[in-house]
């Protein structure tokens, strides 16, 4: 195994592996600017010219870097960026040869499945994984699915333009390149076209640059679906706004598909030209909300299954209920978990878990409280005893301090459900689930039972451990 004093020799292998299966051009514009930082407990600082180049690379080609360089490291590698210099919409300018390749010409068209004789830009790659079969639908992204499964018709007039927005990491990618793929399975001579926001302007500013303002409207203007990512950035980029504004317009008016996504709904996006925002509204605008817990279970079984890794119900409830609005840092969690027990040939567990990924639930400290204590306080605050408590008793006059036991337990402890389930007799977990959210329910609105929860809780945190009828 490399030692970790040696960032600059492991970058290097680094290099030499990703130029294997990167194109000569992406990998000359995207990824030999890169300058290797420090490097210390699996973590590795790359420190990049721009902003807008370090979105684009943390974009495109982590998983890439991370895996590459983990490779020559022989561990998990997690990547961090230090931007060098520079803001704004001149930031990142993109090379000659790198536009050459977006912009159309008679010996060089743009094509149905995104790959233009010559150079290409890494943005007119739809990423293979990214389909509509491997997206994993829950109650907080069904409509933005079925939106989605509608544009990808080429026959369908629906939906045009689709805005999607939501939070980081909860899929409006995914979909985009779903769109894209489908609509090009269906109709393999449509022309489609996926870029980011900030490869949009580095476009522009280098037609601008080279005075070549037509090729570049021509490649925008002349595709059948258009998908942009991430307008939010076009924020401050007046002229970028203005000519994004026009292609939009073009495309609008020859009935074709545009679909756009941010991290806000236009409303919110006050430093957008508000021409700009209201053709935004003039669509469907789909809101997805971070996932359920169910839901992001299914997607970690989903993703421990492309991975080869056997993971069991518990861990996976684990994992879901602490790591709750982004499914990219789920999905990291998981790919590293999966690398440790591989190299150890160990099989993924709660304690494992639990030792190994702090960093992916800090903000969530656990309580050291028991659950025996919690079951005990309540036990004396409704005198009766733990047998009773625990047990199949369904009298209301157990039930109820069952139900709010339970909810005290997941609210003031870091065990999961199946672990707390274990410690209510043996139950399964969806009955502690249901307690917890009936509980929850009864809440709104309700002082009396809010300031029951409260007593309880006060009583759990400050007084010592009590004794009861057994």
């Amino acid at each position: 195994m490399t030692t970790l004093s040696s960032p600059a020799a492991l970058w290097e292998r680094t290099l030499k592996a990703l130029r294997q299966h990167i194109d000569a051009e992406s990998f000359s514009t995207w990824i030999e600017p890169l300058r290797v930082g420090d490097y210390a407990d699996g973590e590795l600082r790359l420190i990049v010219p721009s902003i807008y180049f370090r979105n684009w690379v943390a974009s495109n080609y982590l998983d890439e870097i991370e895996q590459a360089f983990g490779h020559q490291a022989g561990r998990e590698v997690y990547l961090t960026f230090e931007v060098e210099s520079g803001e704004g919409e001149d930031a990142a300018l993109v090379s000659a040869e790198e536009v050459n390749g977006l912009f159309p010409t008679p010996e060089r068209p743009v094509a149905g499945r995104l790959q233009p004789m010559g150079p290409a830009l890494p943005s007119t790659r739809l990423n293979p994984s990214y389909t509509f079969e491997s997206f994993v639908v829950g109650e907080s992204n069904r409509f933005a699915y079925a939106a989605a499964q509608a544009v990808a018709d080429p026959e369908s007039r629906a939906y045009n333009p689709l805005f999607l927005y939501g939070g980081a990491g909860l899929g409006k990618t995914h979909l985009m390149h779903a769109i894209g793929q489908q609509m090009l399975a269906i109709g393999p001579r449509r022309n489609v076209l996926y870029v980011s926001s900030e490869v949009f302007m580095n476009a522009f500013i280098e037609a601008i640059r080279r005075k070549e303002p037509t090729q570049f409207r021509n490649c925008f203007r002349s595709v059948d679906l258009l998908l942009i990512d991430d307008v939010q950035f076009f924020a401050g980029a007046e002229r970028s706004q203005i000519e994004f504004f026009h292609t939009f317009n073009a495309l609008f008016d020859a009935g074709k598909k545009i679909v756009i996504s941010s991290d806000h709904p236009p409303k919110e996006l006050t430093e957008l030209e508000e021409r700009l925002r209201s053709r935004f509204e003039a669509g469907l605008i789909v809101d997805i909300q971070p996932p359920d817990l169910e839901t992001r279970v299914a997607i970690l079984q989903r993703k421990a299954q492309d991975l080869g890794l056997t993971l069991n119900a518990e861990t996976a409830i684990y994992m879901a209920e602490r790591i709750r609005t982004n499914i990219r840092k789920l999905e990291g969690a998981l790919k590293k978990l999966s690398a440790h027990c591989s190299v150890r040939g160990d099989t993924p567990s709660i304690e494992t878990a639990r030792k190994l990924l702090v960093e992916f639930f800090s903000g969530e400290e656990p309580l050291k409280i028991s659950v025996e204590k919690i079951q005990l306080v309540v036990c004396k605050f409704f005198d009766i005893n733990i047998h009773d408590l625990i047990g199949g008793n369904r009298s209301r006059k157990f039930t109820v301090p069952r139900q709010y036991a339970a909810f005290l337990a997941r609210e003031m402890t870091e065990m999961s459900y199946p672990e707390i389930a274990r410690k209510f007799g043996g139950r399964d977990h969806t009955s502690i689930i249901h307690a917890h959210r009936k509980v929850k329910r009864e809440l709104e609105g309700d002082l009396n039972k809010q300031n029951l929860v409260k007593y309880l809780t006060k009583l759990v945190k400050e007084e010592p451990f009590p004794e009861t009828r057994r």
